[in-house]
């Protein structure tokens, strides 16, 4: 039986090959994609998510839009040098979407979902984590009727991503994320120790595109936008980092992962804001423990990427 899933995303680039990625997945069932700020504007990731679907020819998916901003703090600069003015690398992909939204309140949308089916529904946010807690704070009954949450963010040991030590997704709203960390349901942080990693360069991508499969062609279109990113800020040479897909790895491939189960808190203020605090001697801090991924076979990933991408 594939693995229902609900994926919470602010398309973007590595969202849309992560959500391509669980498309081609038959150990994924996805249900439905609700969309938050982060990589853009609310307005403009949820235009993003039909145009995928549709391009995909899966519009058979509904989508829910969500939080247009963080809980207590202001969203103002979407990160267009990363992912473009449109969010999905200026290629023509964004246009307005034949769709229409199925669902207005990302965070009502996931708690009748949750609620409709105990116990069988994955939630999978590859953005902040504002959804889920406005989901957790509108019925607090969904800890124990969600299956689990595998999410994309934080980091355990490594560097952060955003500041010394924050990565983007929990630093865009701490504060909701200190509610889904402290909740007493079972989270896999799939973060930066193991989404860094997991490099696609330029071959790779090459590779990809050269398959001539729809999904594929579809990434190789999107991508040089942020290959010129990351060439500029890590000197890669157009290669990246593989962040979103590699949760989506984690959910098909678990066996391609090392785990520890640790606590964690969030910092929601000063200069750590936004950091991901591991009680790694396990010792400091009570309360329910994260399943934290801290090493990949990055190899592994990428096959499993481009098997399914290019079929």
């Amino acid at each position: 039986m594939p693995e229902s899933i609900i994926i919470d995303t602010d398309p973007g680039i590595d969202d849309f090959m992560a959500i391509l990625f669980a498309l081609k997945s038959p150990e994924l069932d996805v249900l439905a994609l609700t969309t938050v700020f982060g990589n853009h504007f609310v307005e403009i990731t949820t235009r993003n998510a039909l145009r995928l679907l549709e391009h995909a020819g899966r519009d058979d998916i509904p989508v829910a839009r969500g939080a247009y901003s963080p809980l207590v703090r202001e969203f103002r600069d979407p990160p267009t040098v990363v992912h473009g003015q449109d969010g999905l690398g200026d290629a023509g992909l964004s246009e307005e979407p034949d769709s229409t939204i199925a669902h207005t309140r990302a965070a009502q949308f996931i708690v009748e979902a949750v609620m409709s089916r105990p116990g069988e529904i994955t939630l999978v946010p590859l953005g902040p984590l504002t959804n889920i807690a406005m989901a957790l704070k509108l019925e607090p009954r969904i800890v124990k009727a969600t299956k689990r949450v595998v999410l994309m963010g934080g980091a355990a040991f490594a560097q952060g991503n955003v500041s010394p030590v924050a990565e983007a997704n929990i630093w865009h709203d701490p504060e909701a994320a200190a509610l889904v960390f402290g909740a007493d349901w079972a989270v896999t942080m799939v973060g930066l120790d193991v989404t860094m990693p997991v490099i696609m360069d330029t071959q790779y991508i090459a590779e990809l595109a050269a398959s001539k499969t729809p999904y594929a062609e579809m990434i190789a279109r999107i991508v040089p936008h942020y290959q010129a990113f990351h060439t500029a800020a890590y000197q890669t040479n157009g290669a990246l980092h593989t962040h979103d897909p590699t949760a989506i790895a984690y959910l098909i491939r678990p066996d391609l992962f090392k785990t520890i189960s640790r606590r964690v808190r969030v910092n929601t203020q000063g200069y750590g804001t936004g950091q991901t605090i591991v009680d790694g001697a396990g010792i400091w801090y009570d309360g329910v423990e994260t399943t934290i991924c801290v090493d990949v076979d990055a190899q592994g990933v990428l096959d499993l990427y481009k098997a399914r991408i290019t079929r």
